[in-house]
């Protein structure tokens, strides 16, 4: 995931519902409500519960992880251009820190002229540190996965004397949050919404028809 400066943006808080919104269909979709007690449907949203706290843990130690990674290879760059001591090598090092399709848009002086600039940046710091901007963050990332797991199972407790009733409502809350969320990025990304929206909810919709198959 990117993360420019520390904060997720719509495609990075995006993928994290999603990714929370799976998590749970594959455990409300794991019940066959025909057969199920309360008993076996409180294992079940325990089960989601616990698998997405563990897993926004994990997610969100990555997205450290990844920050580390990121502000280390920036550095490395920053160090490669003002220690280079000839034009082609920073030409090399200010081009591997640009976007290709920025790259592409530059001249040579433009290249020459952005190495120029890096070297009056002060000499940059021995090792990549984490910065509050980056906990920020990885806390938005563990609370968005297991906050995506609360409006998928709250059926199960306001219907629980129907729980096949539950399921079907508890798969179109997943659905309608996956439309929103891929509507939501459309509009931001410059993207048309609604193809955005649908396509997201197909997913959602193939892995619910897929569990619903199998005897969910």
């Amino acid at each position: 995931m990117a993360q420019g400066h520390g904060a997720l943006d719509p495609l990075d808080r995006m993928s994290e519902v999603l990714f929370g919104l799976i998590m749970v269909l594959s455990f409300t979709g794991s019940i066959s409500v025909a057969t199920a007690g309360r008993e076996e449907i409180r294992l079940m949203i325990v089960g989601a519960l616990g698998c997405n706290f563990a897993w926004g843990i994990v997610d969100a130690v990555m997205y450290l992880l990844g920050r580390l990674v990121e502000r280390s290879h920036t550095l490395s760059l920053l160090r490669r251009i003002q220690q280079a001591r000839e034009v082609q090598a920073s030409r090399e090092a200010v081009g591997e820190a640009l976007p290709s399709a920025l790259r592409a848009t530059l001249t040579l002086a433009d290249l020459d002229r952005l190495a120029e600039r890096a070297r009056t940046v002060p000499e940059p710091q021995a090792f990549a540190r984490l910065t509050g901007a980056d906990i920020r963050g990885a806390v938005a990332v563990f609370l968005l996965v297991f906050a995506s797991t609360f409006p998928v199972v709250i059926p199960f407790f306001v219907f629980r004397t129907v729980p096949s009733f539950a399921l079907r409502v508890s798969n179109g809350v997943a659905l309608a949050m996956l439309y929103a969320g891929g509507h939501a990025l459309g509009r931001h990304e410059g993207l048309r919404p609604v193809p955005l929206g649908l396509a997201m909810m197909g997913v959602g919709s193939v892995l619910v028809f897929i569990t619903i198959a199998l005897g969910g």
